[in-house]
C-alpha cells in the first residue's frame, strides 16, 4: 500500500480545507487515500459530506492539539 498523500489545510477556514482536497483528489485513481489536516471545525461537517459526493470514504477523523486529521478514500 501505498502512503496516503497530505494535504495540508491548516489555518484556513471553510470552504478552503474541502476545496484544497478536492482538488488534490482530482485524477486521482479510485482507492487513493488523503490525508487532510484542518483546524476549522466545519471540516468534520464539510468532508463527510463531499466525500458522500464524491462516491468517497471517509475512514477515519483524529483530533490532536487542535488539528483535524480526516483519511478519506477515493471513490
Amino acid at each position: 500500500m501505498t502512503e496516503p498523500r497530505l494535504v495540508d489545510a491548516r489555518g484556513h477556514v471553510c470552504p478552503t480545507p474541502s476545496l484544497r482536497l478536492m482538488k488534490a483528489m482530482e485524477g486521482a485513481p479510485a482507492g487513493t487515500v488523503f490525508v487532510l489536516l484542518a483546524t476549522d471545525p466545519m471540516a468534520r461537517i464539510d468532508v463527510p459530506y463531499l466525500m458522500a459526493q464524491k462516491q468517497g470514504l471517509l475512514l477515519e477523523v483524529q483530533e490532536a492539539e487542535g488539528v483535524i486529521r480526516l483519511t478519506v478514500q477515493t471513490g
